[in-house]
């Protein structure tokens, strides 16, 4: 599927990425956890969306997606499906940032080959990692809607929206079944407010009160970040009659 044999990569939760410029940034980020490394990430991705009147570039959003893999790491067993997928569709757009500038070019070349929705072209493995924003954007929408709400019906209410239209019913009954693998809303707070994820977890009253206000701010800023992003793909799509139910 990634074209090229990979010369470096780097475990992470979530499975190896090729090695990126962002690789370095995201260790050097002066945000402390992974979570605030990934809403700076899609933050400058925006900027440059206002600022700019050029189309976004397959290397940087590419990087961009890299990092969100940790947070899928966070989920645990029931979205291993996810990590699966998503890891070898920013794979993908990492080696095709090698051959075309933005995402646009991508988009533009599957159209004339007529090779958009063909498995393994690179606009579908583009349409497959919006997916993957979107299914985070949509669970931290839900987990902050209320105190109350735990992680699992969070997480239950993202998957049927976002991903479960596309999925058979087997990968669907399998995502159910490891919901109940979910961390609970106070293992993922502490969880996402880690700056080291190999350290045992300090599930103390007062680590957790201090975690829940961290990742909350960190978790709004992703969605106000990614919004745009989400968007600015359906558009790249839509903008050429491509329909967004597959």
């Amino acid at each position: 599927m990634l074209g090229e044999e990979m010369e470096s990569c780097l475990s992470t939760p979530f499975g190896s990425f090729i090695e990126t410029d962002t690789d370095s940034s995201f260790k050097e980020s002066q945000s402390g956890t992974p979570l605030a490394a990934v809403a700076e990430a899609f933050e400058e991705l925006a900027r440059s969306l206002e600022t700019s009147s050029e189309d976004l570039k397959v290397s940087a959003f590419s990087n961009a997606c890299s990092l969100v893999s940790v947070l899928f790491g966070c989920l645990g067993f029931a979205f291993k499906f996810a990590e699966m997928e998503y890891v070898s569709k920013v794979n993908d757009l990492i080696e095709a940032s090698k051959m075309y500038d933005t995402l646009t070019n991508i988009l533009d070349h599957d159209v004339e080959c007529d090779t958009v929705r063909k498995q393994g072209s690179h606009s579908r493995n583009l349409r497959r990692v919006r997916l993957g924003l979107d299914l985070i954007k949509v669970l931290f929408e839900r987990f902050l809607s209320s105190d109350e709400c735990s992680l699992k019906e969070a997480a239950s209410i993202a998957y049927g929206q976002v991903c479960a239209p596309f999925h058979t019913w087997a990968v669907r009954k399998a995502v159910g079944a490891g919901m109940c693998t979910l961390p609970t809303r106070e293992q993922l707070l502490l969880r996402l407010n880690e700056t080291d994820f190999g350290c045992p977890l300090d599930t103390s009253r007062a680590s957790t009160l201090a975690a829940e206000s961290s990742v909350q701010k960190e978790m709004r800023r992703y969605i106000d970040a990614c919004s745009p992003i989400i968007e600015y793909i359906d558009n790249l799509f839509l903008s050429r009659n491509i329909s967004l139910d597959w």
